[in-house]
């Protein structure tokens, strides 16, 4: 029995080895796919008010984008956001993340202010029909956040749909989430 174990500990290592060769990495299921968006009590980014998140999301077809001034793939997907706020499809919801704000003046020549949130928004442009400043991470944790940015599309209902991790491209766009926002319409 002894001449086997290290054998058998090689095959069951080998097999977890090789069956995460296989993965794609950009994929990380969720286990919140077809259950209700968390409700939590959270802070509007930019008056300070409570609210639970329930209540922006109900009735209305949503696309949830968690992001942070500090993250450089954020800076980059942001017009695409922009450009999906204009086509006006559905209600879009900015969680900043693990971020802070800027007291004072957000001067663009000056690169450092663009790493807080509320300059980040000033100088490149608001998508967002709302923002949840989620400084702790308390919604982040609740909603499984991985890494930013990740985005949700949430139903009428309030039930989250889909989850995409990363860059929302226009590829990602197109073949993924518009046509689930068109079925959710029908």
């Amino acid at each position: 029995m002894g001449k086997f174990l290290p054998l058998a500990l090689f095959v069951v290592l080998a097999y977890f080895l090789l069956d995460g060769l296989g993965r794609d990495t950009k994929t990380l299921p969720s286990p919140l796919i077809g259950k209700p968006f968390p409700n939590l009590e959270v802070v509007d980014f930019h008056t300070g008010e409570k609210y639970l998140t329930q209540d922006k999301l109900k009735d209305k077809i949503s696309l949830v984008n968690v992001w942070a001034s500090w993250c450089a793939t954020c800076h980059v997907e942001h017009q695409m956001l922009i450009n999906i706020a204009k086509s006006d499809p559905v209600q879009m919801m900015g969680i900043n993340y693990k971020d802070e704000k800027k007291s004072g003046t957000c001067v663009e020549a000056d690169r450092d202010h663009t790493n807080f949130g509320d300059c980040f928004l000033s100088m490149r442009g608001n998508p967002f029909d709302f923002v949840v400043f989620d400084e702790e991470g308390k919604l982040g944790l609740e909603l499984g956040v991985y890494r930013v940015p990740e985005t949700f599309l949430v139903d009428d209902k309030g039930v989250i749909i889909f989850k995409h991790l990363g860059e929302v491209t226009p590829q990602i766009w197109k073949n993924d989430i518009l046509p689930l926002i068109n079925q959710l319409k029908k």
